[in-house]
């Protein structure tokens, strides 16, 4: 029986904690001179993903 693998493009993008899986904030990578300093300091850090999409990372890093 072959390993399952896992989405390589998820498992780069999310972290699995004990409350969920943590993700960044978009719009924080590049072409910034445009954005206030109000704004990058608030997409700074992490940030838990919403409930609704819990089964969709889920099934795309085969957590059981």
């Amino acid at each position: 029986m072959p390993k399952a693998k896992i989405h390589s493009g998820a498992a780069k993008r999310f972290k699995k904690t004990a409350g969920g899986y943590k993700r960044k904030h978009a719009y924080k990578s590049h072409i910034l001179t445009k954005m206030t300093t109000k704004r990058k300091r608030q997409l700074r850090g992490t940030d838990m993903i919403h409930p609704s999409d819990k089964v969709l990372i889920d099934r795309m890093l085969r957590a059981r």
